[in-house]
């Protein structure tokens, strides 16, 4: 078969299609084009059973290339489930929070994940753009994402640079903490794989709420975050996020308590890579890495993994994402601050946080 201009006119645009979750209008357009039609053509009657085999073939070599799969393929996944809203007080205040129950939850006790979204997000858009309802369907989990509303900060960020929200059953904290509890006493949780993980401010929490609530939490995720104690009021909190050091002597100076995975690119121009590394730094300066190629996916970013133990057995793993900005690692284009071109962070939280339940 020749590679005309037309052709090759249409596989750009059956590529373009795949990029837009298109998968049935680009397998139409491969069709079209094997039978000499141009991308503009009408559709022809059906193809004959050599072009579907071709196209099929074809279609499947554009998906790859296409870096990620289907979004309906996701929607159908997580609509098996069921997505409701709640709300939670105490004497700090009132949250919202949203759960997802997969399909699969009966009386097995299964994890709990907590989703602390990053200022803007909400939940549904924090869901959307990390697909972690998707893979708590697959994994039979439950995951509840916990609500900043814009009377409690103006831009929804959670406040983990206020000190009045960052000790034990106070302030924010509380609340978070309140919700896990009431999901824990209101489903059939597991209670020793109960796991926490957030961006950028929802990851500073994650990061307070792994340090004060070691007892809930097996094991926490920090996606472009910082260490928990890195400021004390916004100035402070500007400086920690540019890469300075705080004024405040309580800068990750506490001994890690839980197991940590923390992602972060090395391009944030919003919170400074040197954030990852202080959050290393508690866990030990003894790092083994690798770095990992991109999987042969075209615009796939490459990435570093270190993994590094603390003198009291607690593992911490650091995903170096290169030349990613601001953004959820392979999260979807449907929410808001995602890198679809990294490596899949929720897939891999799932994973570190599935291998370390609590260990008291």
């Amino acid at each position: 078969m020749k590679l005309n201009d037309g052709f090759l006119d249409s596989m750009k645009e059956a590529f373009a299609r795949f990029r837009e979750h298109d998968a049935t209008g680009a397998t139409d357009v491969i069709q079209r084009a094997l039978r000499g039609g141009s991308p503009a053509a009408e559709p022809a009657q059906e193809a004959s059973r050599p072009e579907q085999s071709i196209s099929a073939r074809l279609a499947d070599v554009l998906q790859r290339f296409s870096h990620a799969r289907p979004e309906q393929t996701a929607h159908d996944v997580e609509d098996r489930g069921h997505f409701s809203t709640r709300s939670y007080a105490n004497a700090a205040g009132q949250r919202d929070y949203k759960l997802y129950v997969p399909s699969g939850y009966d009386s097995e006790p299964l994890p709990l994940i907590v989703m602390l979204h990053g200022c803007t997000q909400d939940a549904d858009d924090f869901a959307a753009g990390t697909q972690m309802n998707a893979l708590a369907e697959e994994h039979n989990c439950i995951v509840v994402y916990p609500v900043q509303p814009q009377h409690a900060n103006t831009s929804k960020c959670w406040n983990w640079f206020k000190t009045t929200d960052q000790a034990r059953d106070g302030g924010e904290p509380s609340l978070i903490a309140g919700i896990t509890r009431e999901v824990i006493e209101s489903h059939c949780v597991d209670t020793k794989r109960v796991y926490i993980a957030g961006l950028s401010a929802g990851g500073a929490m994650a990061a307070i709420m792994a340090q004060r609530y070691p007892d809930l939490y097996a094991a926490a995720g920090v996606h472009s975050g910082l260490p928990a104690g890195s400021a004390h009021d916004l100035p402070s909190a500007l400086a920690a996020m540019r890469g300075g050091k705080s004024p405040t002597p309580a800068r990750a100076t506490e001994k890690p308590r839980c197991p940590l995975i923390v992602f972060h690119g090395d391009a944030d121009a919003t919170v400074h890579y040197s954030n990852a590394r202080e959050l290393m730094r508690a866990y030990g300066e003894d790092m083994t890495a690798r770095d990992q190629p991109s999987a042969g996916l075209a615009g796939a970013r490459k990435y570093t993994v270190r993994q590094t133990t603390s003198p009291d057995g607690v593992i911490a793993e650091l995903w170096t994402v290169h030349g990613a900005p601001h953004a959820w690692s392979g999260g979807s284009t449907r929410g808001s601050f995602t890198d679809p071109a990294g490596p899949n962070a929720s897939a891999e939280m799932l994973r570190f946080f599935l291998a370390h339940p609590q260990r008291h």
